[in-house]
């Protein structure tokens, strides 16, 4: 009867801990223009809304059939595609990495802040009696924007659309050591050579002191004048972070040092896949040796290549057996070969899911990677920018893809990397490798997310989970002072021994023995 009381109470208290916190009030702060990064933080929102929460989204977009709980402030200045015109982001291939970071700190950020800030519906939120139980903001240069948390006295939770990076390691203290972590912009893996590790230490010291004494003092300008009545300081606020949610699972990447606030959710985009329309499926299914599923994702978009780039890959398609379907945002291909179909909008997850789909070639962006491997595909990746180069050397690392420099593109090359990852089952293989382990866990991603932002509110922001390292400087935790101390210790017993030894030898040689000695001699 004991037994059975115990057994009871253990349910009870498992169901008292894994119950949602329903009902509780979420603010969202997606003030990313890219579709890639929009995403994963509708996905964070449309979970904790289905789990019964009522959420308020600033953001450049709002989902289909919202429901009523599911309130949208949509900022279309933050849209990057107005008119139908989008800037061509291959013209970025060959920035230096610095350049990139100084784009990212100094006008994209920034702005995308400011055009926020400054719509009248945010700007009517902020004065309206309202109270939120969790303010959920992007991890993207925009630290500003963590003002929402001080406005409202709500837990700040993050969320980082490609996963760890310097900026959320800051948040709550994790570490990140350069011979194991790459630089998010850097083609390196976590087994890197001595020159790779070079330049990632030097890479990850340049950003962060940027970072820390120019980016951040003009982020608190900024965050001054968005919240004047702030209550905190941005560091404050920054320091006092509950959660990270990383858009990232070791099995598609490799393990991490984390916090116990940094909660991997990769795959919160991803949905259950749904039937295809009817000439899609008919498409595919009718297709005896297979389809390429060929995209350069939401911002690249495959019409903005070169002619050359373009006709490179059109010939290669033309040599095939399989069938092509190509994302291509125009309503035709000129010199279209028969085996290719083409689209301005491709329902990618479904594709992917689909049996007779036997490999994609992408710019190797970390959405499209997560739902490659989620449904065994390999790839062939053209990366561009950003985090694609690390995201396709890792495919080339592990075995389920191949990289192709934009600027080797030619049609033979494209032909040869098709024929060999499709010709040589190891790629598919290791692909379905990574599936399986990316599938085997004990919640699916939304559900994490749910769990974890319920915890966060349960618990008045949790800060049992608050990791020390956030209130060290960067010296401290570094442990700087530390070495430089035994560095000093150790020149002055050296300092020490030398004088002992100057003055014992001076005492010798003065010694009336050695006077004769040397007398003698």
């Amino acid at each position: 009867m004991l037994g059975r009381s115990r057994v009871l109470l253990t349910v009870a208290l498992l169901a008292a801990l894994l119950r949602s916190t329903g009902g509780a009030k979420i603010l969202g702060i997606l003030p990313s223009t890219g579709w890639s990064h929009y995403v994963i933080g509708e996905g964070i929102m449309s979970a904790l809304n289905q789990a019964g929460h009522d959420v308020t989204v600033i953001g450049a977009h709002c989902p289909k059939d919202a429901p009523s709980n599911y309130e949208c402030i949509v900022v279309k200045d933050l849209v990057f595609d107005k008119g139908g015109s989008t800037p061509n982001l291959f013209q970025y291939r060959n920035d230096p990495y610095l350049k990139v970071l100084y784009d990212l700190y100094t006008m994209i950020g920034p702005t995308l802040s400011t055009l926020l800030m400054s719509h009248p519906k945010v700007k009517e939120l902020l004065q309206a009696n309202r109270s939120y139980d969790a303010v959920i903001s992007e991890c993207f240069v925009s630290e500003a924007l963590y003002g929402f948390a001080d406005h409202y006295k709500a837990p700040l939770i993050v969320f980082s659309p490609f996963g760890a990076s310097m900026w959320t390691n800051e948040l709550v203290g994790t570490p990140y050591p350069y011979a194991q972590i790459p630089h998010v912009f850097l083609s390196y893996t976590d087994r890197m050579t001595f020159w790779e590790r070079f330049v990632n230490t030097a890479l990850w010291n340049i950003d962060s002191f940027y970072y820390r004494n120019i980016f951040l003092p003009s982020q608190q300008e900024m965050y001054a004048s968005f919240f004047p009545n702030a209550s905190q300081s941005l560091a404050e606020v920054m320091k006092s972070t509950s959660l990270v949610l990383l858009n990232q699972h070791f099995s598609l990447s490799y393990p991490h040092p984390y916090a116990p606030n940094m909660i991997e959710v990769g795959g919160i985009q991803m949905k259950e896949p749904k039937a295809l329309p009817e000439d899609l499926e008919s498409f595919i299914q009718n297709s005896k040796n297979g389809v390429i599923y060929f995209s350069m994702g939401s911002m690249l978009k495959g019409s903005n290549f070169p002619e050359e780039k373009r006709n490179a890959f059109i010939n290669a398609f033309a040599r095939l057996k399989q069938n092509v379907l190509w994302k291509y945002e125009n309503v035709s291909l000129p010199n279209k070969p028969e085996n290719v179909q083409i689209r301005k909008w491709m329902p990618q997850n479904d594709i992917l899911a689909h049996p007779n789909v036997k490999l994609f070639i992408t710019h190797g962006g970390l959405l499209g990677s997560t739902e490659s491997l989620f449904h065994g595909k390999p790839m062939i990746g053209v990366p561009i920018y950003g985090d694609q180069r690390l995201n396709m050397a890792r495919a080339e690392r592990t075995g389920y893809g191949i990289s192709i420099e934009y600027e080797d593109l030619n049609e033979d090359l494209i032909h040869q990397a098709i024929e060999k990852v499709l010709n040589d089952p190891a790629y598919a293989k290791n692909a379905q490798l990574i599936s399986d382990r990316y599938r085997d866990k004990p919640m699916t991603p939304a559900q994490t997310t749910v769990y974890w932002v319920d915890y966060v509110i349960r618990h008045g922001g949790a800060p049992q989970l608050h990791s020390a390292a956030v209130e060290l400087s960067f010296v401290a935790r570094s442990t700087l002072d530390v070495y430089g101390t035994m560095l000093l210790m150790a020149l002055l017993m050296l300092a020490s021994v030398r004088y002992l030894a100057r003055k014992i030898f001076r005492m010798v040689g003065s010694h009336p023995v050695a006077k004769t000695t040397k007398k003698n001699d």
